[in-house]
């Protein structure tokens, strides 16, 4: 899960409709959903952290900066109006959820070993929230391939290009294709299934960085090589959990 810096509210007031702080979130924070990290083209929505309605909703935070994300449908429906308790959930603006979470080549989303007990009930929270510990749901066509409908399929789609990117680098070692590498990510999405695949080559992790708008760079050391934890505090309240 990248983590990311939303910035200052582009504006002195609330959102009357929440709805035209969306443009303002794609250009800070790229068009990617904020907890699956999938590019999505259309039907990407601005996402309450703490739900605007229902039993738990917060209508008091209906329009505020700081309760936005950006969601896709299937994070969206998954964690619908659920409580959010947000000392107990790491959340890309606030922790350092790429220290948080690794990412497997068969899909899976999982907590990274390195979290203690508390930190890892915190994961499994952030998970479940949002449907990222769902298994893979298979559908194969009519030749007997996999068709990649789902979020775990996409994710090993996904390695599956980044890995063959980093093979194709390993023969065309050259700055262009590292740039293409980057153009591709873009194009995909997966912050951090390239930033894994790729964990061995500071070069290309640190131009990610760089093209991925409003990745957190603080949760990155200077060499892109590994990340910072706990999250540098930004001043948003229950914060630098990881």
């Amino acid at each position: 899960m990248r983590p990311v810096l939303r910035g200052d509210c582009p504006q002195s007031s609330d959102f009357s409709d929440y709805r035209d702080s969306f443009p303002e979130l794609v250009s800070r924070i790229g068009p990617f959903c904020s907890y699956c990290e999938r590019r999505i083209a259309t039907q990407l929505a601005v996402e309450h952290i703490q739900p605007k309605d229902g039993p738990n909703g917060r209508p008091d935070l209906k329009g505020k900066w700081e309760n936005f994300l950006l969601g896709c449908v299937n994070c969206n429906s998954t964690k619908g109006a659920k409580k959010v308790q947000i000392a107990e959930v790491f959340l890309p603006d606030r922790d350092n959820t790429a220290a948080a979470f690794n990412y497997t080549m068969n899909g899976d989303v999982v907590p990274n070993d390195s979290l203690n007990s508390t930190q890892l009930r915190f994961a499994r929270n952030t998970l479940s929230l949002v449907g990222l510990d769902k298994r893979l749901d298979q559908v194969l066509d009519s030749n007997g391939n996999l068709v990649a409908i789902d979020r775990v399929a996409q994710r090993m789609e996904a390695w599956l290009i980044a890995v063959e990117s980093r093979n194709d680098l390993e023969l065309n070692p050259s700055d262009s294709f590292r740039r293409q590498i980057v153009r591709a990510a873009l194009g995909h999405g997966f912050f951090t299934i390239w930033m894994t695949v790729f964990q061995d080559n500071p070069t290309v992790r640190s131009l990610l960085i760089g093209a991925f708008g409003g990745t957190a760079t603080d949760c990155f050391d200077s060499n892109s090589t590994r990340t910072i934890s706990p999250r540098p505090s930004n001043g948003l309240a229950d914060g630098s959990k990881v």
